[in-house]
């Protein structure tokens, strides 16, 4: 089945009940999880569902919703088609059926018969250009359609014009001719627009043949029309299989924070000017043990007095999950001791034996911020591709919206 526009009373039937936070807990916030879509052919599904905002015209009007995702081919490992869009005027009381972008965000030949496609797209507002400024990075596949081992990487972007409901071709952004750039991506990454417009990119990167990665901060420009690149800071990686990748940054009172990911477990650094880090350190609950987030990505959720980190881990009664990337989780962090608080910990999205692993967090009114997801409809070994695991759990391919709602900050005093 494929997705398409929805009506309210379809959307209150398919709203999921995620148990509200109790109103006596202490965390500011309730969540209210909702389905964007459900079912599949079977054949692909869809995967990485991120959303960025069009601000309303007028005060007090709410913002439209622009939500990317793309089609992975089951019989593949990281086999992707076209991005394609879907909008919501309503706050996700109807949405529109997802368009594709073949032209602009889709697959490419390259004159040696293999083909480039862009991937690990993530749209976000971007206030001083008044654009949506979507950044990915492209992923390269031979002959045989899978991806080569041995390929360059670029981060890639692309804006939207909601006057013709369209994104703009693909560009790629220009690193410096250094041979650590060859394989520099800024996939699945959270990044921080400052004030003044200019932008604060996470990429990692690696020399073409090289095992590991090592993650920086780009400090970029934004004119509406292209991104270019300034500098970058430091440059982290840690002894540990790929090292540390696919990064994301916040900016949380006067300090910026970045999350990592690594094959063994997840990282964490902090600095004061988004582009200088201090030494990454593991992440842990407030006891010292490992959180257990591994071999995937964490994102963050910066808000008034909190700093929350979203991810997955292990000890979840979820061993039969994809490393373990379900269910999807949100905790409060310590920002001076960088640690977890084990205490505030609650789930997201439940875990239904697809990984929701990939993901994305927009900031949708000061009211509200969103966690999208998708199950995931791949599986362990011995048969990876074997749909019907995840489907004997209750996955169906379910893309959804975990609505964050935040309380009044006053409410607590006045109870």
């Amino acid at each position: 089945m494929k997705p398409s526009a929805r009506s309210a009373s379809t959307f209150l039937a398919t709203l999921l009940a995620a148990a509200p936070s109790p109103a006596d807990d202490g965390v500011p916030f309730d969540i209210r999880l909702e389905v964007i879509s459900s079912g599949f052919d079977q054949k692909t599904c869809w995967v990485h569902p991120r959303a960025g905002i069009l601000p309303g015209k007028t005060p007090g009007e709410p913002p439209a919703v622009v939500l990317t995702m793309n089609k992975l081919q089951l019989t593949g490992s990281d086999v992707f088609y076209a991005i394609n869009h879907l909008k919501t005027a309503d706050l996700g009381k109807t949405w529109t059926s997802p368009k594709p972008n073949p032209e602009a965000l889709g697959r490419w030949e390259n004159e040696n018969g293999t083909t480039r496609s862009i991937c690990d797209f993530w749209p976000k507002w971007h206030e001083a250009s008044g654009k949506l400024l979507g950044i990915g990075q492209t992923v390269w596949y031979g002959a045989d359609n899978k991806v080569m081992k041995i390929r360059p990487r670029h981060a890639a972007y692309s804006v939207y014009d909601p006057a013709t409901d369209s994104w703009s071709r693909r560009k790629n952004l220009e690193l410096p001719d250094d041979p650590k750039f060859a394989n520099a991506g800024a996939g699945s990454a959270q990044r921080v627009d400052l004030p003044d417009g200019r932008i604060l990119l996470p990429l990692y990167s690696k020399e073409m043949e090289a095992g590991s990665y090592f993650t920086t901060v780009a400090l970029c420009r934004f004119d509406g029309e292209t991104l270019r690149y300034e500098k970058h800071g430091s440059e982290m990686t840690v002894p540990e299989s790929r090292g540390l990748y696919e990064p994301s940054v916040t900016r949380f009172r006067d300090r910026f924070f970045l999350t990592m990911r690594n094959d063994r477990r997840g990282y964490v650094a902090s600095g004061t000017d988004g582009l200088h880090f201090d030494a990454p350190q593991p992440w842990r609950f407030e006891d010292g043990s490992e959180l257990g987030s591994y071999n995937t990505q964490q994102h963050w959720v910066a808000h008034r007095n909190a700093l929350y980190l979203v991810y997955t881990r292990r000890g979840a009664d979820n061993d039969h999950v994809f490393r373990h990337r379900a269910p999807l989780f949100i905790a409060e962090v310590d920002p001076e001791k960088l640690h977890v608080i084990r205490r505030t910990e609650r789930v997201l999205v439940p875990e239904h034996g697809a990984r929701l692993g990939n993901f994305g967090v927009t900031e949708v009114s000061p009211a509200e911020t969103w966690v999208t997801t998708a199950e995931w409809m791949q599986t362990t070994g011995p048969d990876p591709h074997d749909f019907r695991v995840p489907m004997k759990y209750g996955a169906d391919n379910r893309v959804y919206a975990a609505r964050i709602l935040w309380r009044d900050p006053n409410e607590s005093a006045r109870r």
